[in-house]
């Protein structure tokens, strides 16, 4: 805060939050410390860049005027973010019942016997406000909190490595077990045609030697039934 004879002037630094492409607003105020009327008037080293209201006014006896300084919007931060516009602050004491409408640049012209209060105001650009961050909540007590998964998200290259192994395994356990069933249904299929062939030649044996077996037909019937064995234990 800047303390004069007449006004006191708050802030004495013009902070503006710098965005590209978009204006920003600052305010200052003037209090009038005095029993007088107090003109005053703003000026800047560049007008085309800001924007003041009111740039010109008259502040009551122990009131206060706020003027509000605009940036109009830039297209290009300037370099280290260093900004080397000022202002000056020019307040001088007024007639009584003076308007704003009034007041002439005659009136902070410096002269004898007149006394024109001056006040630097420099400028600085700051970071633009950052988002808030967000608020983590505590778990109701007693309650656990939920953890959700993403199958696809956990692990997923070995997952779908293990994936492929486990359909790879499936696919040759199938197809040994379609093998043992198509051998042994061939096995099944032999042991009956065998069995038949056996009934077969025991009728014809006992029409021909009225039911008496001959040693060669036993030993046949042994080896038919060696081999079936056989081949039933295979498979």
């Amino acid at each position: 805060m800047s303390t004069g004879e007449l006004l006191n002037v708050e802030p004495v630094e013009l902070k503006f939050p710098f965005e590209l492409k978009k204006q920003i607003s600052c305010s200052l105020q003037l209090s009038n410390k005095t029993e007088n009327h107090v003109a005053f008037k703003v000026k800047t080293t560049n007008p085309k860049k800001y924007c003041v209201r009111p740039n010109t006014g008259v502040v009551l006896p122990r009131s206060t005027c706020d003027v509000i300084v605009t940036m109009q919007a830039q297209k290009e931060a300037p370099p280290d973010m260093q900004c080397r516009d000022k202002f000056l602050l020019q307040s001088v004491v007024a007639t009584p019942g003076i308007a704003a409408k009034d007041i002439t640049p005659d009136m902070f012209s410096k002269a004898p016997g007149r006394v024109v209060e001056e006040c630097k105001l420099k400028v600085l650009y700051l970071p633009p406000p950052q988002p808030p961050s967000p608020v983590l909540e505590e778990p109701d007590e007693g309650v656990s909190p939920k953890v959700s998964f993403n199958s696809r998200n956990l692990n997923g290259p070995e997952v779908t490595r293990q994936n492929v192994d486990s359909d790879d395994k499936s696919s040759e356990a199938r197809a040994l077990i379609s093998k043992l069933t198509d051998e042994k249904n061939a096995a099944i299929q032999q042991s009956n045609k065998i069995r038949q062939e056996i009934e077969l030649l025991s009728r014809g044996v006992n029409k021909s030697q009225g039911g008496g077996v001959s040693i060669a037909v036993v030993i046949a019937i042994a080896l038919i039934g060696l081999l079936l064995g056989y081949l039933l234990k295979n498979n």
